[in-house]
């Protein structure tokens, strides 16, 4: 799409892009009236470089998925990539904390630990700026991983993309990122990520579900090490939920924060981090979620604690059982009592169960 076209012109375009991907859906769409229960499995951020570089270059780059790969056995399989995949070296805008990962490495290691979908929108995608972008989307395009939440302008940020199950559900992801700097947010003629405005989530929402039996929605919001909640996150997901979506996946705290039943819908606020380059001594505990569904619809949710202190796990996030993980659980479910909602203790996992 030119940068030199009318914000009406690009209107435009995208409004007949969608009408070519329904007309392409609706004559390639698959039956699925009889889809069966399949599950979406979601993590958090995953960033493999900063201070894990030494040890994934010498453990190899599949090393941080290894012990918790089998978490990962999903239909979709979801997380948000907090760095860009390039060699780039020129940063975007002065800024203490930047990272990349290895173009070589990192993408290879995301397909082969089975993610096929990943969000861009986050604050630390234009680190190397536009071209650090534009190599993480050749990079993942490389290995047939797809992602949201960034592109050449604020359209393509918003553009949502699908991933089918093997039973043909067809599953819309979209990206919003609510964290500074704002120079990384994409606007008509700019390049970045996709803001989340009001406006623009319940539309783009509202679209994808034309062209998907399924919408999740990702947010990188709220404050980094806390378990409060912003205000505007409870809104945010809710207006997400009200619009169509079946799940709100939160992230950019590195810690867990609380769940909340909305509606049909579950509002996932924060899954902490998952594999990532610091030694952080906030980010101790995470969960990976199972989202399942059955008959399109989310029937089950399941939070898998998992221990993420690098000083401990050297980068490799290690699954929880006994005590540690009840102790990890009581967390969970006191800081969703806190949005009204139970959450079950089923032997060492967090489960929600919809009727």
């Amino acid at each position: 799409m030119s940068l030199s076209q009318s914000p009406l012109t690009k209107q435009t375009v995208v409004f007949k892009s969608w009408a070519i991907m329904l007309m392409c859906l609706s004559f390639f769409s698959v039956s699925n009236s009889q889809a069966s229960e399949f599950r979406i499995a979601a993590v958090g951020d995953i960033m493999l470089a900063g201070t894990a570089e030494p040890e994934l270059k010498k453990f190899g780059y599949d090393y941080a998925f290894a012990a918790t790969k089998h978490l990962l056995e999903a239909d979709v399989v979801f997380g948000n990539l907090e760095a860009p995949i390039t060699d780039h070296d020129e940063m975007y805008i002065e800024k203490k904390y930047r990272f990349r990962q290895s173009p070589k490495h990192t993408q290879q290691a995301l397909k082969n630990a089975g993610f096929n979908i990943v969000s861009l929108a986050n604050n630390h995608t234009l680190d190397y700026g536009p071209t650090g972008m534009e190599d993480t989307q050749l990079a993942l395009d490389q290995v047939g991983i797809k992602y949201v939440g960034a592109g050449d302008n604020m359209y393509q940020a918003r553009w949502p993309d699908v991933v089918t199950t093997s039973q043909g559900v067809r599953v819309a992801f979209l990206a919003y990122s609510l964290t500074f700097p704002e120079e990384f947010w994409a606007d008509e003629d700019a390049p970045g990520t996709a803001f989340a405005r009001y406006e623009h989530i319940e539309t783009d929402i509202r679209k994808a579900k034309i062209i998907a039996d399924i919408v999740c929605v990702s947010f990188h919001w709220g404050r980094e090490s806390t378990t409060k909640l912003r205000p505007y996150q409870s809104k945010l997901g809710k207006l997400a939920i009200d619009a169509g979506a079946a799940a709100v996946i939160g992230h950019h705290p590195h810690i867990l924060q609380g769940v909340e039943r909305y509606k049909d819908g579950i509002i996932l606020y924060s899954l902490g981090n998952y594999t990532f380059g610091s030694f952080s001594r906030r980010a101790l505990f995470s969960a990976v979620a199972h989202l399942y569904f059955k008959e399109k619809q989310l029937a089950r949710l399941e939070l898998h604690p998992i221990y993420v202190s690098n000083i401990d796990v050297i980068f490799q996030p290690q699954p929880l059982s006994g005590d540690v993980a009840d102790g990890v659980i009581s967390e969970i479910q006191y800081l969703s009592a806190q949005q009204n909602t139970v959450i079950e203790n089923q032997n060492g996992v967090a489960v929600y169960r919809f009727d």
